[in-house]
């Protein structure tokens, strides 16, 4: 009978784990699971990204935390989507290059397919996020995503957070440790396995031994138990993805009232890319780069200019990692959990959903019943295959660049570096949009529509011109293109400034509209 689970290492990766199965897995009850997570004070928290997709709503909401704390306790902002500076052509100061991937989808009152009407240019020359959203303009003017008199987790229009990584994962260890999950500050120093080769425990250095059925590791990329102590192997996509490096500083903002920007900022670079993301009290920047194709000296001039002279003696961060993961996450006893399972890389923010997704899996697959090998098989098929869908979008922003100007975008582009998948899906995409035959619900992050932001946010064309006569709803979508715009332009005077919502949660909390 699996009744014990041991969480080693804390974080934001160990403590949502442990906060979820706290509250799926009947913590409190006497019938439950009991839940340790023990973290050392010695190890940090990496937080190469802040930020997260719109799934973390259902997570933090299934676990019963609060909006009002979230927002109070982790110095969270609201994030509506990503805009993407720079990506498509060589840079050029006189054309902006931008293009904005929304969370939000078309219009609230039909569910017509406009795609089509688009692409045959019944909408004008004008971006596809442009015509399909109402969020672009939003994000545009930083406004906020809903009013203070929204419940938790909802609002008319879709969003995810901002955070400091370290926040949160203080704001949900409290939320845990309220479900009924014990802490113990110690370091782990050794990893002993039984005959077989599963964990027979593991050994804190003032804890002593401590023994569990399950043991989930939450360790970062030392993947302490999967890694070095049951040996799974790591299954590098190098050869597709090749920024494995990011140098991170955090920049004070000029006046304490400055606007917060709704979405995150994508800036592509030389060698990589910059994101940069607002918090409450500040900025969080990082340059995201290759080190076969750039210096880490290199890369912090290049992230110095881009702040300017707020940047000046602020001290930086530099972090390593490489894009791939462990086929096998769950083995024996243990599961591999957040950076130790594996990552790809913050572009997308998948970091925090792959935990999620994989903290859901494993409370279905939970083996009361001490049935370790068949829940082991089916949960690493179901996260090999979310590994391998991901690798394939976030190397779609790279490889459709017509940036010409440095070794790192031509080797992005080369043939070599893209899957043989993703070359099959962009031949089918010269003559059909992506639609859901192309994805996989059971398995995919991303939707067809966030396919489709990308692809036509990077210029890509896609000729339907052979079925434009049998398209017969041309005045229905110059009619939804219209209402969206109207919808727009309404939403632009119903909400607040963002920096004023989230001011107003901080002082007075989100309240319940009169009646």
């Amino acid at each position: 009978m699996s009744k014990s689970v041991l969480i080693v290492g804390g974080g934001t990766a160990g403590w949502i784990c442990a906060a979820y199965m706290a509250q799926m897995l009947a913590c409190d009850l006497p019938g439950g699971v009991s839940i340790t997570v023990v973290e050392s004070d010695e190890i940090g928290i990496l937080g190469v990204g802040e930020g997260t997709f719109p799934i973390i709503r259902r997570t933090l909401e299934r676990i019963g935390l609060d909006e009002t704390d979230l927002i109070r306790g982790a110095d969270a902002t609201f994030k509506q989507g990503i805009r993407f500076q720079g990506w498509k052509d060589n840079p050029n100061p006189e054309n902006e290059d931008w293009y904005f991937h929304p969370f939000q989808v078309g219009s609230q009152h039909t569910d017509m397919d406009l795609l089509p009407y688009w692409l045959l240019g019944v909408a004008g020359d004008i971006p596809w996020a442009t015509v399909n959203t109402v969020q672009e303009r939003v994000v545009d003017a930083k406004l906020a995503p809903k009013l203070i008199t929204h419940p938790n987790y909802a609002a008319p229009l879709n969003y995810a957070y901002h955070f400091d990584a370290v926040k949160l994962a203080e704001v949900v260890r409290h939320r845990a440790m309220e479900l009924g999950v014990k802490r113990v500050i110690d370091t782990v120093d050794d990893v002993r396995l039984d005959e077989q080769g599963a964990i027979a425990s593991v050994q804190g250095r003032a804890s002593g031994t401590m023994t569990a059925d399950l043991y989930i590791d939450c360790t970062g990329f030392r993947a302490r138990l999967i890694g070095q102590a049951l040996g799974s192997e790591f299954t590098s996509y190098r050869d597709q993805l090749f920024c494995n490096r990011a140098v991170a500083i955090r920049v004070p903002y000029d006046l304490p009232d400055a606007p917060i920007p709704s979405c995150t900022y994508s800036t592509a670079q030389e060698n990589g890319w910059i994101w940069d993301i607002g918090l409450q009290s500040r900025r969080g920047l990082g340059y995201v780069y290759s080190s076969d194709h750039c210096s880490d000296d290199a890369a912090l001039e290049t992230l110095q200019r881009y702040i300017g002279p707020a940047a000046r003696d602020l001290p930086h961060r530099l972090l390593s990692f490489e894009a791939g993961f462990r086929k096998v996450q769950w083995r024996k006893n243990c599961v591999a959990m957040g950076l130790s399972s594996g990552f790809i890389e913050p572009l997308e923010a998948t970091g925090i959903s792959f935990v999620e997704i994989a903290v859901l899996i494993l409370c279905n697959l939970f083996p009361w019943s001490g049935d370790y090998e068949r829940s082991a098989e089916q949960f690493n098929m179901h996260m090999t295959t979310r590994y391998n869908h991901v690798v394939d979008f976030i190397k779609l922003h790279y490889c459709l660049s017509e940036r010409t100007d440095t070794d790192f975008w031509h080797d992005n582009r080369a043939p070599s570096s893209i899957s043989d998948k993703l070359k099959g899906k962009l031949e089918q995409w010269r003559y059909r949009p992506p639609s859901f035959l192309d994805v996989d619900t059971s398995h995919d992050i991303f939707d067809e529509n966030s396919w489709q932001y990308i692809l036509y946010g990077m210029g890509f064309k896609t000729d339907i011109s052979a079925r434009a006569g049998a398209l017969r709803y041309y005045d229905g979508a110059r009619q939804e293109f219209e209402n969206i715009r109207q919808q727009s332009a309404n939403a632009m005077t119903a909400v607040p400034s963002h920096r004023a919502l989230v001011s107003e949660v901080v002082a007075n909390g989100f309240r319940p509209a009169k009646r």
